[in-house]
C-alpha cells in the first residue's frame, strides 16, 4: 500500500483574527496557502468557505486554530515549513500566537486517496502527547517512514 504524510498544527492566537495583533498573519494567509498548494508533494489542505481553516473548529476554545494536510512525503512538507516563503513566517509566529505548553504538531501517514477528518487529527495530536513518538502520531524530530505503519 502506498502511504502519503498529513500533518495538523495547532496554535492560540493573541488576539481576535480581525484585530491589529493579527492583521499580519490574517493578510498573508492567502499567499501562504497558496504557496502551499504550488509547493512540491502538496496534496490536500483542510479549508473553510474563506479559503482557509479560521473557522474550523477542533476544541472548544475559539482562539485555537487548526491547520491540517496532506503531502506525498514528510521531506516535501519539511521543505514547505521550513524552507519555503512560509519558514519566514514561522520565524514570527510569537507576533500572533502562544507558546504552546505541550506538543501542537503532529505527522501520520495514510493511504493514497485517504482525505483525513478533524476527529482523526485530534486523536493523533493526543496520541503523540501522550505516547510520545512513535509510526503513528510523529514529529520533524523523530521521522518514521511508511514501511514503519
Amino acid at each position: 500500500m502506498n502511504f502519503h504524510v498529513a500533518q495538523l498544527n495547532v496554535s492560540r492566537i493573541l488576539a481576535p483574527l480581525d484585530s491589529p495583533v493579527m492583521a499580519g498573519f490574517v493578510d498573508n494567509l492567502d499567499k501562504i496557502n497558496a504557496l502551499a498548494e504550488m509547493s512540491p508533494g502538496f496534496v490536500w489542505r483542510l479549508k473553510d468557505d474563506g479559503n482557509n481553516a479560521t473557522s474550523i473548529r477542533m476544541y472548544d476554545d475559539d482562539r485555537i486554530l487548526m491547520n491540517m494536510s496532506v503531502w506525498e512525503t514528510a521531506g516535501d512538507l519539511y521543505q514547505y515549513t521550513y524552507k519555503s516563503m512560509h519558514g519566514e513566517f514561522l520565524k514570527r509566529r510569537r507576533e500572533w500566537f502562544e507558546k504552546m505548553g505541550e506538543m501542537y504538531y503532529v505527522l501520520w501517514y495514510v493511504p493514497v486517496g485517504h482525505i483525513p477528518g478533524v476527529g482523526e487529527a485530534r486523536e493523533r495530536l493526543e496520541y503523540l502527547r501522550v505516547h510520545g513518538e512513535t509510526p503513528y502520531a510523529f514529529s520533524f524530530s523523530k521521522r518514521f517512514g511508511p514501511e514503519d505503519v
